[in-house]
């Protein structure tokens, strides 16, 4: 293409010097069909490397896209939940960068140099211009890049901050107009865009100087060779065509480092989009063929487990032990904020432990592929966590987009369902098992939303089970289908921790775990546990009794 970008440049010299010279129609004519050739070719080469250049967009996107969701999904990234959620729209700027204006120029750039020999062929004076003016554009794109890289980086960092923050608020509009909070968290996210919009006008003024400065001097410079060719054509060093072909030579030899200045923000968005995806791909765990352990039984063994959260001193999980054997079914108690929640995401495996080691039937969790083990696991959060799909969909675990056996899933939905109590509330829903809820369950109050929740936590019958307070939003039917739930599990030998701080359930639970600021105070059999409770609130009311008196 880019040679054939001179063709424009020989047939003016041809017109100029022949041509109008000779009043050769004939030699017009071929020439004029020899450059609507070329200009066809140089046309139809421009749509095959636009093609070329979507089509490796869409190669990337093939390759890369399914990786990058896995690896923020697996929460082990070094980036933290608010840019895992911006990693597609990272890998987005990237991919779209390999299309537009500045890679073109990167690929146009090395010829700026047999541009400019072509102008030493017609005179090296208008080499020597050309050299100049590149030298003059170069400088001041490294300058563009000092001045630039740093405000574009932070501006970049504030809009994902931003629309991060947009995305939380929008989630929880219901909950705002309630509270009457829209106001105050419109003026904050304001606050937020007026910061992100000013860094990015800084970014921009300072780049928009640059690229007028080097628009100027490629504009002067194209004029300077028309006004060097035209001296050097009345002083007969070249000839009438070579005038305007030195201008436009210079201004192609020039033309990619514009093009490149005024790309130069897509140009340190890409890269910082490059270098954040590049930290997350290099956390990312090794994929290696782990052993296929057999299926757990349902012993489960938990030895120093201690887990500290970002930027904090104080572990809030401290040197837990313990162990269940299959069958059991075991209450985690104790006060807010004694890790009750965060020890039964370490268990389900949704959070890695930084130090200790969870093992189910003496196997290390590490050394479970994470998706082998969670179809032997059911665990359902404190917030339900529904997803955007029908019922039947989210008790399956969304397996039914990986399976080609509907009849089978359909079979361990109703059975989850049944067993977990929700099978005659679902079908007396709008579409049954097939009503699509929005996301984070919206369509389902918050006690359907557990029990379907509950089912998803019971499909296929894993033998570990962890439920985080499963009856905070139950009433008092729901509560007893819950226990019957737990007592059936007990009888097909399923290990079951519950997270409980409503008492409803004890009386199905073997072994009760006490909590505190993150240490295991007592476990035990449920009876001898609650006896030692009671003993100690008895000592505690005298006390407190003579401290009133």
């Amino acid at each position: 293409m880019n040679v054939l970008y001179i063709g424009p440049v020989l047939y003016m010299l041809q017109v100029y010097d022949r041509v109008v010279a000779g009043q050769a129609r004939l030699t017009l004519l071929f020439l004029t069909i020899i450059i609507a050739v070329v200009i066809g070719t140089l046309s139809l080469l421009e749509q095959v490397r636009s093609r070329l250049l979507i089509r490796a967009s869409m190669r990337l996107d093939r390759q890369l896209a399914g990786l990058l969701l896995d690896t923020s999904l697996s929460g082990r990234g070094p980036t933290g939940e608010a840019m895992n959620k911006q990693v597609l729209r990272e890998f987005d700027t990237l991919r779209q960068a390999l299309t537009g204006p500045a890679i073109l120029s990167f690929f146009d750039f090395p010829w700026s140099p047999i541009y400019v020999i072509v102008c030493f062929l017609i005179h090296p004076a208008i080499a020597a211009l050309a050299v100049a003016g590149g030298a003059a554009l170069l400088f001041i794109a490294v300058r563009n890049e000092k001045r630039t890289s740093t405000p574009l980086k932070q501006a970049n960092a504030a809009a994902n901050k931003a629309y991060v923050s947009q995305e939380q608020t929008l989630a929880g509009a219901e909950v705002i107009r309630a509270l009457g909070m829209r106001s105050a968290l419109v003026r904050r996210h304001l606050s937020e865009r007026r910061a992100m919009l000013d860094l990015q006008a800084h970014a921009s003024f300072a780049g928009g100087h640059y690229v007028a400065i080097s628009k100027f001097i490629r504009l002067l410079l194209q004029s300077l060779a028309l006004g060097l060719g035209a001296w050097l054509a009345i002083n007969n060093q070249i000839s009438a065509g070579a005038i305007f072909a030195s201008s436009f030579l210079v201004g192609r030899a020039l033309a990619p480092i514009d093009q490149l200045l005024g790309a130069w923000r897509n140009v340190v968005h890409a890269r910082a989009s490059y270098a954040t995806l590049n930290d997350l791909l290099a956390a990312r765990e090794a994929d290696i063929t782990l052993t296929k352990l057999p299926a757990p039984v349902g012993h489960i063994s938990i030895e120093h487990l201690t887990h500290f959260l970002p930027n904090q001193e104080r572990p809030i999980l401290a040197d837990i032990s313990f162990t269940v054997e299959p069958g059991e079914v075991v209450a985690i108690v104790g006060p807010s904020g004694a890790g009750k929640s965060t020890l039964l995401r370490m268990l389900s495996g949704a959070t890695r432990p930084l130090r200790g080691s969870i093992r189910y039937d003496g196997a290390n969790i590490q050394d479970w592929d994470t998706e082998r083990l969670a179809s032997h696991v059911g665990y359902l959060p404190q917030d339900t966590s529904l997803f955007a799909g029908t019922i039947k969909e989210n008790i399956a675990r969304f397996q039914n987009c990986l399976s080609d056996d509907d009849d089978a899933v359909d079979a361990a939905v109703i059975e989850a369902a049944r067993l977990s109590g929700a099978h005659d509330m679902i079908q007396h829903l709008p579409g049954g098992y097939n009503l699509t809820l929005g996301w984070g369950g919206r369509g389902l109050s918050a006690g359907q939303a557990q029990r379907v929740g509950l089912a998803r936590a019971l499909y296929k019958a894993p033998p570990l089970i962890f439920l985080d307070e499963p009856n905070a939003h139950l009433d008092a039917e729901g509560e007893v289908r819950l226990v019957a739930t737990l007592a059936d599990l007990k009888k097909k030998n399923a290990s079951v921790i519950i997270v409980a701080h409503r008492m409803g359930i004890l009386g199905v639970v073997d072994k009760i775990m006490v909590m505190r600021e993150g240490r295991l105070e007592t476990f035990g059999p449920r009876d001898e546990v609650l006896g030692r409770l009671k003993a100690i609130q008895s000592e505690e009311q005298p006390t407190s009794q003579m401290a009133e008196g």
